[in-house]
């Protein structure tokens, strides 16, 4: 398999807002990508990957870029699943409101306030078990750490 081309320079675009910013907590920098760790109330060990190069669809990402982001995408659910043992990870890109390829890695459990809806859009349909919420933010250290060790062998 090819590896990716490494970028220089990514292509900054004036009020992009993951151009201009990082986006949260980066636990894991690369020339062509990070990954943010979010600050989400709702749903910690969220993480989020950014690809540095502002491009809005991943189908306009060579086939060597494009597998090697789907490599970190994987590596993030699978160590998200390794520590925080949630019982679903939800993956999504959408880019409707920032039109820059990033994906949301999102820990679900049925004691999240939004359970089994989506994360966004809706009113949470309970309120979360705080005590299990702490419980998850209290790994976060720990999966911080595997992801940098997994993420530093792609």
């Amino acid at each position: 398999m090819n590896e990716p081309k490494v970028i220089n320079e990514p292509t900054v675009v004036k009020g992009c807002e993951l151009c201009e910013q990082d986006g949260g907590e980066v636990i894991w920098r690369h020339p062509l990508a990070r990954v943010i760790l979010v600050e989400e109330e709702h749903f910690p060990g969220f993480c989020r990957v950014v690809w540095n190069d502002h491009v809005a669809e991943i189908g306009d990402l060579s086939d060597e870029d494009r597998d090697w982001l789907m490599r970190v995408v994987v590596t993030v659910e699978r160590a998200i699943r390794e520590v925080l043992q949630p019982q679903k990870v939800n993956i999504a890109s959408l880019g409707n409101l920032v039109p820059h390829i990033h994906w949301h890695v999102i820990p679900r459990d049925p004691w999240d306030s939004y359970f089994p809806d989506p994360p966004w859009g809706k009113t949470p349909r309970r309120n979360a078990d705080i005590g299990l919420q702490a419980a998850r933010r209290a790994q976060l250290p720990q999966l911080t750490a595997l992801l940098q060790e997994r993420l530093a062998a792609l």
